[in-house]
């Protein structure tokens, strides 16, 4: 016989994350890997350190998320089916990426949740500012990428078939 811990058993759970720059993603995603046994995957600093100084444009981010996301789906699969709780710090922010991201909730077999913060505009751009003076995130965006990004985010809708959680900011 052996002993087991005394942590409730937890079903692995793969977290999402959809919202604006600066809606405060990285922040939930933080907190949410806190919980035992999870793992939180930053697509930003993989970006950062995977690609430096070739990110300078919205084309050159597609394509190198591209890439990214195809080297870590087997080990997100990996990490569901060991029993590890992933946490996507990806922007759910478009069907096509969500498209993806379902793909993995479903091969994996877990559960997943979409943590859906609906932050607006101004909030975003006044957090966006600060964060660029703090200069501690691994790219700076201004307002007026901000805005061209912004123009290709869409809400989730029910009919995407995620369970949608709408998030604190």
């Amino acid at each position: 016989m052996h002993s087991t811990s005394n942590t409730p058993f937890s079903t692995p759970t793969l977290h999402l994350v959809c919202g604006k720059i600066a809606s405060g993603k990285s922040t939930l995603t933080s907190r949410l890997a806190a919980a035992p046994q999870t793992v939180r995957i930053s697509e930003d600093s993989l970006l950062a350190q995977l690609y430096p100084n070739q990110i300078s444009s919205l084309a050159d981010y597609v394509a190198h998320a591209a890439r990214l996301r195809a080297a870590m789906q087997p080990l997100c699969l990996q990490m569901l089916r060991a029993g590890v709780s992933v946490v996507l710090d990806f922007p759910a922010n478009t069907p096509a990426s969500r498209a993806w991201m379902r793909e993995l909730a479903e091969q994996s077999g877990a559960p997943h949740v979409l943590h859906f913060l609906d932050v607006p505009d101004e909030v975003c751009k006044a957090r966006l500012r600060k964060r660029n003076e703090d200069g501690k995130h691994p790219f700076q965006t201004s307002e007026e990428q901000f805005d061209a990004i912004t123009r290709h985010f869409v809400p989730p809708s029910a009919e995407e078939g995620f369970v949608i959680v709408r998030a604190d900011s």
